[in-house]
């Protein structure tokens, strides 16, 4: 065996998670480069005024720092970010061009000296070293600042590879960051003074056509808007490091949070995950990537790369340590300890905190900083144009969003303007971090689901929002259409962006059905875009966010959804094939065996929170939130207000179509949860019959020679079946019988077999006995049971057509209901290892939260559920807790999803709410706050705060209708009486 210059095992190292030392800043060595004598000398000479070192700041402002000559890297980084105040500093690192002109990282454990040839000759500059896949990772508004800097820099050098309409998008966005809202003559002479793209002068029309829709975006929005555009190119983050495969083919490779990634040309051709990554080593020139037997066979286990030099080799070598360090570490790994006799391989080992450990940190510190100042340079404007500007930023309080340490609000103060400082606003203002009521909250917030030490801050500004943003209910009801609007989109996005996605890239569905589903679904997609764009105009200039609402009367909503109501009803005909969309989806996941696995992987991932052909059903349903929510706008109006005339016409026109298409919805909403129970239960086939009908689901204790045993039944319009759960990997349910309807008996036999809540089931195969949680769960299951019979007796010729052969011939068999049923349960157990291997089964479905609350929904609760969808942002809290911590919550489903912001692709939890109390906070409490409500089930308790009395009582009556309709219970609820979720 060769000697192995540098090795790297990627094992996760186990620890407590840290955070509280500051070590900032993380880097690698430019190996190879000796220190000639005249350099040691220079540095000798300098011994004792110091090195003065040159830093570019990411604004291309230059700033020098005055070291020891001695010093390490660690101390020129500690400089630069305690300078800058920079928390999350881990992020970031020093960068220089070494001899062969190629830009390395500054390395905080080694002397500066040792690492730069001439360091008072070299230009350090910050940059972005770790890029994390989600803008809304970044804690801090002033970090979110710096990634967009850097996205422009990476624009302007190249490095950022896109589409030239996206190019002058985030032009567009950086723009709006630099000057505030579009002006025809400032705009030509920023983007004249300016180069943003290389093709600039190509796309500049374009940059002022998109830059003229960013009406009321605030600076801290458009750096959001820049990072979420940028983090979805395959370019994001992406630093080259030139290499050849072993056929000699030229090729780059990159490292990312995810893994290695290799590049042809700016094509990605592959992605090695950490998770497939045994080893990492270098030999030379050669760059081995050692992968866990399973993923290429024993055989060829391990991939090779040829690069430049052994020097580019061991730079790439240690950037893939700092990435898995940074993003897979709970705790920085310790340093190797010094062999006494001889050394093997590479001592290298990461320096700084991890990502896990820097969110800790900022945390626990992130509330102490100092509030940073948003500067301008002056070189990017001229002295007119800046006049201006300045000009309008004193009369406007959307351009300057900040807020004052004091309780007055002064105006800016501005510093004196020179030739080479910034202009700052002054140190008493910070940028808003917690929005008002009103007002759209902060994109730029990432609230984590954690304690969070910030309840002063939040009172503070919860004071001052409501002071200063509209209070009307017809404000929030409007508020309402927009936060439930970018819910709607982003469920759209789960189709038109994720699952086409998904598709493309295994080539798993036929080309006819590629057409048949996105030609329906992307035109509507496009359309909503362009209206939540208006909708969140709107509310700005409603909330006084931009000086235009001074030119006209914005305070209102009906004339912006009374336009694209009617253009809404030109999409008519393409809701109307989406019953066909679904049918032949359905159709295809069986015919196609790629393309159900394909379907089956994409419903495990995150971003798919529900059943798929679930977001195929929201445009449909969409139509009814715009005409209850419609509904409510023009109660709350009178007739001679100003905006009841265009709320009355819309509501019209919305509801003509509503009402064209209610059928239909009733119809796909069936069908929808007939395929998911065909996905869950494991025993049964040919669900989806035609004429079949779901009526209720939900958990019920049946009589066995072994007492009461848990059961999950099924009740359609032709059969009940009932089902146990397998403790397998699919978490899915097995059928154990079948019974038709027609002929079938239900009596209450309580005082017969002296067990509460009991009935009885006689059918024409066998006699079942069952026992309910509750007397109303009882009531329910015997008044839809009987319902069902009779509609079965009005179809018996339909319904005989329904019945599984298979099942019928198992039922037949034997009328001992009991022993069949523990032969059912050994085949489930012996077939446990096959069933171990297929594919694990989403927990979080109906069924599930059912079998685990005892409770029971019926399809009518379904069809409310979906009427009262809700999202926006709340404030919660912990029973035993102190802070408030802001979250954006999303109600669907009986399910509460908690994200960080709106833009969150994926929720980060989920509180199902069956089972749970609603109520307001009795005296115990001890929570002395507006518009807060309390969730509770067993010993867990949960706080949220509204923004406004609106809101909270929206929130309250979505929740309780969850209530309502699965318990039946009156939605007036006195203060501290609870209404419980599952009707006990």
């Amino acid at each position: 065996m060769g000697e192995i210059e540098g090795s790297y095992r990627v094992l996760q190292t186990p620890g407590t998670r840290l955070g509280a030392q500051f070590n900032a800043g993380i880097s690698t060595l430019e190996p190879g480069q000796s220190l000639s004598a005249n350099m040691v000398g220079e540095s000798k000479s300098h011994g004792l005024r110091g090195l003065r070192i040159c830093v570019q700041g990411l604004d291309d402002s230059q700033e020098y720092f005055d070291i020891d000559p001695k010093a390490l890297g660690q101390a020129l980084l500690a400089e630069v970010f305690h300078r800058g105040n920079l928390i999350e500093s881990d992020y970031f690192g020093l960068e220089f061009q070494n001899m062969q002109m190629n830009w390395v990282w500054l390395e905080p454990t080694k002397p500066v000296v040792k690492q730069v040839r001439r360091p008072p000759n070299t230009l350090f500059r910050l940059s972005v070293k770790f890029f994390p896949p989600d803008p809304g990772q970044l804690q801090e508004e002033y970090t979110r600042y710096l990634f967009s800097l850097q996205m422009k820099r990476d624009l302007t050098e190249g490095r950022l590879v896109c589409t030239e309409n996206t190019g002058a998008l985030l032009a567009s966005h950086l723009v709006q960051s630099e000057i505030g809202d579009y002006d025809d003559v400032a705009d030509k002479d920023f983007l004249r003074m300016n180069k943003l793209l290389p093709y600039q002068d190509k796309v500049q029309d374009r940059i002022m056509e998109l830059h003229r829709r960013h009406l009321g975006q605030t600076p801290a929005e458009s750096d959001f808007q820049i990072l979420e555009i940028a983090r979805k190119l395959e370019m994001y983050g992406v630093r080259f490091h030139p290499a050849a495969d072993r056929e000699g083919t030229k090729i780059n490779l990159a490292v990312a949070h995810m893994g290695l990634q290799v590049f042809q040309g700016n094509t990605k051709i592959n992605t090695f995950n950490w998770s497939k990554i045994r080893k990492l080593s270098f030999k030379r020139k050669r760059f081995l990537i050692k992968l866990h037997p399973e993923v290429h066979g024993p055989h060829q286990d391990t991939l090779e790369f040829l690069m430049g030099s052994r020097d580019q080799c061991k730079i790439f070598w240690k950037i893939c340590v700092e990435y898995h360090s940074f993003f897979r570490l709970f705790d920085q790994p310790q340093p190797k300890s010094k062999a006494l006799i001889f050394t093997r391989g590479s001592s290298f080992r990461y320096s700084g905190r991890t990502q896990k450990q820097l969110v800790e940190y900022v945390r626990e510190n992130g509330a102490k900083r100092t509030p940073y100042q948003r500067c301008v340079s002056i070189y990017s404007m001229n002295t007119v144009y800046l006049k201006a500007k300045l000009a309008q930023s004193l009369k406007s309080e959307f351009y300057i969003s900040f807020y004052s340490t004091d309780s007055a609000v002064d105006s800016p103060q501005l510093s004196p303007l020179n030739s080479k400082g910034p202009l700052c606003l002054s140190p008493s203002f910070q940028m808003s971090t917690l929005s008002l009521p009103g007002q759209a909250p902060s994109p730029l917030q990432s609230p984590i689901l954690s304690e969070v030490g910030s309840n002063a801050r939040l009172e503070e500004e919860e004071e001052g929002r409501r002071k200063r943003y509209p209070t009307d209910k017809a404000y929030f009801i409007a508020k309402e259409i927009l936060t439930t609007e970018r819910t709607y989109l982003k469920d759209l996005e789960v189709i038109t962006v994720w699952f086409r996605s998904a598709v493309i890239k295994e080539n798993a569905m036929p080309e006819g059905l590629m057409t048949l589903l996105f030609s329906n679904i992307d035109p509507i997609y496009e359309f909503h875009r362009g209206f939540l764009k208006e909708l969140d105009q709107r509310l700005a200039l409603w909330e006084g966010r931009s000086n235009a609402h001074v030119k006209g009367d914005y305070q209102r909503i009906g004339d912006v959804m009374l336009r694209n109501m009617c253009s809404l009803k030109e999409f008519t005909s393409y809701l109307q094939k989406h019953d066909e969309v679904l049918t032949e989806l359905e159709k295809a996941t069986k015919r196609l065996k790629k393309l159900e696995t394909v379907y089956k992987e994409f419903e495990l991932q995150k971003v798919c929170y529900l059943p798929l052909n679930t977001f195929l059903l929201k445009p449909i349903q969409r139509l009814m939130h715009y005409k209850l929510i419609l509904e409510r706008l023009c109660k709350h109006y009178s007739p001679v207000h100003r905006d009841h005339d265009d709320c009355k016409e819309a509501l019209k026109e919305v509801a003509e179509i509503a009402t064209q298409l209610q059928s239909s919805l009733v119809r796909l909403e069936n069908f929808q949860k007939l395929t998911e129970l065909q996905r869950d239960l494991i025993g049964i086939e040919n669900l989806t019959a035609p004429g079949r009908e779901f009526i209720r689901e939900g958990c019920l204790y049946k009589l066995t020679k072994k007492g009461l045993q848990q059961r999950m039944f099924f009740l359609f319009s032709d059969m009940l079946l009932y089902t146990s759960k397998g403790v397998t990997a699919t978490n899915q349910f097995k059928v154990h019988g079948q019974l038709p309807l027609h002929g079938m008996i239900v009596e209450e036999s309580e005082n017969e077999w002296s067990v509460p809540h009991c009935f009885t089931i006689y059918s024409a195969q066998r006699t079942i006995v069952v026992a309910a949680s509750s007397k109303v769960e009882m009531g329910k299951w015997i008044e839809d049971l009987n319902l069902a019979i009779d509609m079965a007796k009005k179809s018996q010729e339909k319904s005989s057509i329904f019945l599984d052969a298979g099942l019928n011939d198992r039922s037949n068999r034997s009328s001992d209901e009991v022993s069949l049923e523990q032969e059912s349960e050994d085949d489930m157990n012996s077939s446990r290892t096959s069933l171990d291997k297929q594919t694990h089964h989403r927990a979080n479905t109906t069924m599930h939260v059912c079998w685990h609350r005892n409770t029971s929904v019926s399809m009518s609760d379904h069809s409310l559920a979906v009427e009262n969808q809700l999202s926006g942002y709340l404030l919660r809290k912990f029973k035993n807790s102190n802070g408030w911590q802001k979250l954006w919550v999303v109600f669907t489903n009986f399910c509460l999803f908690f994200y960080k912001t709106h833009q969150d692709d994926f929720p980060l939890a989920s509180l199902p709410l069956l089972g749970y109390t609603v109520s307001t906070p009795d005296e115990s409490d001890s929570i002395h706050k507006e518009y807060v409500f309390k969730l509770q089930f067993k010993s867990h308790v949960y706080f949220f705060r509204a923004e406004s009395e609106y809101t909270f009582e929206r929130w309250m009556e979505v929740i309780k209708s969850a209530a309502s309709t699965t318990g039946r219970m009156s939605l007036l609820i006195p203060k501290g009486g609870p209404i419980e979720i599952n009707g006990k």
